[in-house]
């Protein structure tokens, strides 16, 4: 079945193309700009490079196909239009459920860097899956964007560390005028009801200058695709006097309000230079579910103790109870800079500061070990990521005689500091009571608060140079160099190079391609922190506690760990790339990223009575807990191998205007050393979690005041797991294809209505029988969306 579904994809986007050059042909009418003509300011720092002589593949989304989404949130809306990015919405994860990472390339998060402006935006303070810690889109207001270039390039030469699977630069709204939207979106289900507003005004400033404000608004209700779990059936049928919720627990998107600001500016000085700047300020608070806790079968939560003489928690929870995880978070980012243009010099100075605060909260829940003293709703502390950054950068135009146009020299320095912070939650949700020796569990049952052993404040500086050359060396040929060093604080210095070229065959048909070595630094928050997990054993229901130790910590480095040192990639890149004058444009690359050292937890150590004591001594919050133990390491080397298939074609058509993409991705990751790769069930699962095949294509229909907006997105075959008592238990999941849909009206280009779907045809992919016992329907790992179809509805206004 995958294969024939692959083949029919494949079949389905060679017809569009081959049906897109013959409509090209016979309707030669109006000559079009194709979309590679757009100018873009990403991957390189030459002055008017379009998408078709640019010396890497960069996509370029537009502020309208990023407004004509349903979600709200920015990540979510690229992975619907880029086959290679992925979003998982990862329900009941201790953070993940929030901030929800994202992978280009299918390479870890925190290997894409995200700019705002041209400028590194800040990361989350959260540390997800294998310690990734990578900046939130969420956090930068989707009405505020006037585009997005998403460079698919290995770039650290250029841009620094984190630059190893690609560069994502949001370009902020800078035009004048008032605008305002609001939307009303829900799911087939009757659930997650989504409530979307926004509103900008750009006015003029001086000669040329603008200033800009957007204030944009969410609030997503939660949604259950769940079933109740068989334990809570057999608990109900042998306590009939007992109201057991039904289900217990919810799995499902959380319960998510979200307000954002951004402003944006730019002001002559004097004839001489501008004055510029931005910020963005986003706030949010989100509730969800965590796994329910039996009274029948968790004796370390709900057994008698000897501590706390008549006290039986079942008089506070006599049907069990689900903690209620919950975050408030806070992020700003704001730049300001002055930049000026003298003969063939361009110079640009600039300072930033982000940062980023997540408070974790836990209702419904209990620290058994204080037993009739605990509290039900803790504070769990707080997570804060800060960077300070200073940029100096130039770029110089050289005329030369050799060569058919000036040489184009870009340099630069920058210093960075990033700091990390822990702060404490309230005593009790880490506190280890006077029950924790007769056998109850200490700390907030869910998710440990952060104690004051674990509290603290680091930090990292660093510096970089660079420079960057781009030359047209003939009328046909064009190549770049750049190199870029940088000293970390923390581990040493690193040097990156990047090498492309590119040599059109005719005035529309080109081939390029480029090799660069590419790093990401450990940061302070990898380098330091620690953190207590609860997880449910899917085969026994078994709750058990998992410790993540810091690297340094003594107890680690007796077990064996070492100190982190960065990744450290190679890239290849290879590409072809076309446009004609009857509007079909496209290209084809294909790439290869070697990564080595890269980051994942270790392997867990079965906390014994030894460790437990040595845990214990060295002040480990939850320790006597404990079940097992892990930290971060340097861990396995990767091989990628991918292709990208790009194309587009945008012509008049009748009495209106056709534009139809397809985008096809075809991505391959192999774990070539390390102990995941001794590892047969580990091996599997790194390799097959994500498709290897994934497609967008839209077609796009404009008549007078109406538009039509189709797009179809397909993802192939993944395989998911989960681990028990007994091992990983593996599923495959089939190919699948969502359908979505809108119409517009415009009444006078003051105001649209449109009403649209996605997932239109309710499609849900396979169920996920492996954790059927935990009440799950659909796999918590999907790359997709598994809520159905979303209906909405929505007007824009313009003044």
């Amino acid at each position: 079945m995958q294969s024939y579904n692959l083949r029919r994809s494949l079949y389905a986007t060679a017809a569009f193309v081959a049906t897109s050059v013959i409509a090209g042909s016979a309707l030669a009418q109006t000559e079009v700009a194709s979309i590679v003509d757009e100018v873009i300011v990403t991957g390189t720092r030459e002055a008017g490079r379009t998408q078709f002589d640019t010396l890497a593949p960069v996509d370029v989304l537009s502020g309208e196909s990023i407004q004509a989404a349903a979600t709200p949130q920015l990540g979510e809306n690229l992975a619907q239009q880029i086959p290679s990015f992925i979003v998982q919405r990862l329900p009941t994860s201790d953070g993940l459920q929030f901030v929800r990472p994202a992978t280009l390339r299918n390479l870890s998060p925190d290997q894409t860097l995200v700019l705002v402006n041209g400028k590194r935006f800040h990361r989350s303070a959260f540390l997800g899956s294998r310690g990734a810690q990578s900046a939130d889109l969420a956090q930068i207001p989707s009405y505020a964007v006037e585009r997005i270039e998403v460079l698919r390039d290995g770039a650290s030469a250029q841009y620094g560390s984190d630059a190893i699977a690609g560069v994502i630069n949001v370009i902020l709204k800078d035009d004048i005028g008032v605008s305002g939207f609001a939307q009303l979106g829900q799911f087939s289900e009757g659930d997650g009801t989504t409530y979307r507003a926004g509103a900008r005004a750009g006015l003029g400033l001086g000669e040329g200058g603008h200033l800009a404000f957007t204030a944009e608004w969410s609030d997503a209700e939660e949604t259950s695709r769940t079933r109740q779990r068989q334990d809570a059936i057999d608990f109900a049928a042998a306590n009939p006097g007992l109201t057991v919720p039904d289900p217990v627990q919810r799995w499902g998107n959380p319960e998510l309000e979200t307000h954002s600001l951004a402003v944006d500016m730019a002001a002559p000085v004097m004839d001489m230079a501008e004055l510029y700047g931005f910020a963005t300020f986003t706030k949010t608070e989100g509730w969800n579910d965590i796994n329910w806790r039996n009274p029948a079968t968790n004796p370390a939560i709900f057994g008698p103790s000897t501590a706390f003489p008549g006290f039986d928690l079942r008089s506070i929870y006599p049907a069990g109870f689900t903690p209620i995880e919950g975050i408030k978070g806070e992020d700003y980012q704001t730049a300001a800079g002055l930049r000026g243009e003298r003969g063939d010099f361009t110079w640009d100075v600039s300072a930033s500061v982000g940062r980023n605060r997540s408070q974790f909260l836990l209702n419904n829940s209990i620290n058994a070990s204080l037993g009739p003293n605990s509290p039900t709703d803790f504070n769990l502390g707080q997570l804060v990521q800060e960077e300070f950054n200073l940029n100096a950068d130039g770029v110089y135009r050289m005329n030369m005689a050799a060569l058919a146009a000036p040489l184009n020299i870009a340099f630069g320095a920058e210093r960075r500091v990033e700091t990390y912070k822990i702060k404490t939650g309230d005593e009790a949700s880490y506190a280890v009571g006077p029950g924790a020796a007769t056998g109850l569990a200490p700390n907030a049952n869910g998710f440990p608060g952060f104690s004051d052993i674990q509290a603290g404040e680091w930090e990292q500086e660093s510096y970089a140079a660079y420079v960057d050359v781009e030359a047209q060396l003939t009328e046909r040929w064009s190549g770049g160099v750049a190199v870029r060093y940088e000293d970390f604080s923390e581990f040493g210095d690193t040097v990156n190079g990047k090498v492309a070229t590119r040599f059109e065959i005719t005035p529309n048909l080109a081939v390029r391609g480029s090799y660069s070595t590419g790093f990401r630094a450990p940061t302070p928050g990898q380098l330091n922190s620690t953190s207590t997990s609860q997880g449910l054993d899917t085969v026994t229901l078994q709750l058990f506690t998992a410790g993540r130790l810091s690297p340094t910590n003594p107890v680690a480095v007796f077990l064996g760990a070492e100190p982190l040192e960065p990744e450290e990639s190679e890239s290849f890149t290879a590409g072809l790339t076309w446009r004609t004058d009857y509007g079909l444009s496209g290209s084809i690359d294909a790439y290869q990223i070697d990564v080595s050292d890269r980051f994942s937890t270790s392997a867990s150590i079965t906390v014994t009575p030894a460790i437990r004591a040595q845990l214990v001594a060295a002040g480990v919050p939850g320790a006597s807990s404990f079940t097992r133990v892990n930290w971060f390491a340097n861990d396995f080397d990767t091989r990628t191998r991918g292709v990208d298939v790009v194309g587009a074609y945008d012509r008049a058509l009748g009495a209106g205007r056709l534009n139809l993409t397809a985008a096809y991705n075809y991505n391959e990751t192999e774990v070539t050393a390390g102990s995941i790769s001794a590892s047969a069930t580990q091996k599997r699962l790194f390799e097959e979690s994500r498709p290897q095949h994934n497609a967008t294509a839209s077609a796009t229909y404009g008549f007078g005041p109406f538009e039509v907006v189709g797009r179809a997105r397909y993802y192939g075959e993944w395989t998911d797991s989960t681990g028990n008592s007994t091992g990983d238990i593996f599923q495959s999941f089939g190919a699948i294809t969502f359908f979505d849909l809108s119409a517009s009206y415009a009444f006078a280009d003051r105001a649209t209505v449109r009403v649209g779907a996605e997932n239109i045809f309710d499609k849900y992919p396979d169920e996920a029988v492996f954790q059927a016992s935990r009440g799950l329907v659909y796999s918590r790992n999907s790359p997709y969306d598994t809520n159905g179809a979303m209906y909405y509805v929505r007007l824009d206004v313009n003044f």
